[in-house]
């Protein structure tokens, strides 16, 4: 397995602690269609991610990243092997249950935003905690809380289209945070910004792990954001690399 740790980092801090950790995802496999053109994108990934972890997923286009974060977020069934959020077995919960699940303990941040255009950042921000009848003014709190936590204060009114795309982003992060998740899974949250804004969304996703105490894996192939996280995990050909 290929992990780089940074030193002095919260998960180098912790690594001598025995603690349960947050994500155990073992021998996971999963392939698309059957027979001799069968597309195998998972051939048995194994790894673990602490608590407060901000964990990079590096691998070219191909290897499996987004899959895996497909079967980690329940959005998706594994052929074989399991995923344990927390310490619930995935493979063990009814459809039902694995929507509670993805509603209140792991939120998403995707690449192209996922934003309602009609809805301003505050309403997007709002969804999932309307989801949950969480009681409006809470829920208000809430949001005002999470804009002023990723820069947007000022913005709550207007809508995606009015909005660049580094703050759309952090709208979608806003998002991911509403129902404070144990887990907020990111498929290459930069893939369609600009450098320098996309160096600015993963400070800002290191920045609200550390202060939503969230554990955070996030899939990207920029170097640059690479040496952001706490470590780094390689997938090739659907497998966590050997180091």
């Amino acid at each position: 397995m290929t992990e780089n740790t940074r030193p002095g980092s919260g998960a180098a801090l912790a690594a001598g602690a025995v603690e349960e950790p947050m994500l155990r995802v073992e021998d996971l496999h999963h392939s698309y269609g059957t027979g001799a053109a069968a597309v195998h994108a998972l051939r048995g990934a194994s790894f673990t991610v602490r608590r407060g972890e901000l964990v990079a997923l590096k691998g070219r286009s191909g290897s499996g990243k987004t899959t895996l974060l497909h079967m980690i977020g329940g959005l998706d069934v594994p052929r074989g092997g399991r995923v344990v959020l927390d310490g619930t077995d995935l493979s063990a919960l009814s459809e039902s249950e694995l929507l509670e699940l993805r509603r209140d303990r792991i939120g998403f941040v995707f690449q192209s935003f996922g934003l309602i255009p009609i809805l301003s950042a505050a309403e997007n921000v709002g969804v999932p905690l309307r989801l949950r009848r969480a009681e409006p003014r809470a829920r208000d709190e809430r949001v005002a809380l999470l804009l002023a936590l990723v820069g947007l204060t000022g913005h709550e009114a207007q809508r995606p289209a009015e909005l660049s795309g580094g703050q759309q982003q952090r709208v979608a992060i806003a998002r991911a945070l509403a129902n404070r998740p144990a887990l907020l899974l990111a498929d290459e949250p930069t893939g369609q910004l600009d450098a320098a804004t996309g160096l600015a969304v993963m400070e800002l996703l290191r920045a609200v792990v550390r202060s939503e105490g969230v554990t955070a894996l996030v899939a990207t192939h920029d170097p640059q954001l690479l040496d952001l996280a706490d470590r780094m995990l390689e997938l090739r050909d659907g497998v966590v690399a050997p180091g």
